[in-house]
């Protein structure tokens, strides 16, 4: 049994926390694949799902959004954890606590999961590039700033727990 570790990234971000989480489920005994969420992705023999997306607009990414709805029915059948990534941690004051709250909205957003175990909500790279000048310019206005904002902490917490949950329930890919 394998674990899927599927990532939809728009500059990177994502995909790096995947690996992450990738390579955290495996130190801990699991087997884990990390792949683009395209549509070239299969989930044929897979047990176990940890699903992300950078969020734009309080959406996942097109492609993430879309490999949800193409393997839904497959996806109730397995153990599903999902993460979303964006900018919370780069705003500041009253409007840090307002971001936080973008995790419900996600979460409203994603197709149905009956079987999701857990979502969090990272916080990821924010760059001058990826904003313009324009939507550089709002960030500041909003009390923000550029920069790396991942939590590697946090992320290799979720990560061990995931792989403990599995392995609590007898499904840990190579045991």
């Amino acid at each position: 049994m394998t674990v899927l570790v599927g990532y939809a990234s728009a500059h990177g971000s994502t995909r790096e926390i995947a690996e992450r989480i990738g390579a955290r489920l495996a130190e801990s005994g699991c087997r884990a694949d990390v792949r683009p969420l395209d549509d070239g992705t299969a989930v044929d023999g897979y047990t176990a799902f940890v699903l992300g997306s950078a969020v734009h607009n309080r959406r996942w990414l097109p492609e993430a959004a879309a490999f949800l709805r193409r393997h839904c029915d497959t996806l109730v059948h397995g153990r599903v954890w999902a993460f979303s990534v964006g900018m919370p941690a780069a705003l500041r004051g009253p409007w840090r606590r307002f971001a936080w709250r973008e995790e419900a909205i996600v979460l409203d957003a994603l197709v149905p999961l009956p079987g999701l175990c857990g979502h969090r909500l990272f916080s990821g790279v924010v760059t001058r590039e990826q904003l313009g000048r324009v939507g550089t310019l709002a960030l500041r206005l909003l009390g923000g700033h550029t920069g790396d904002y991942r939590d590697w902490d946090a992320i290799d917490a979720w990560a061990a727990e995931i792989a403990e949950t599995l392995m609590a329930a007898g499904k840990a890919p190579g045991r």
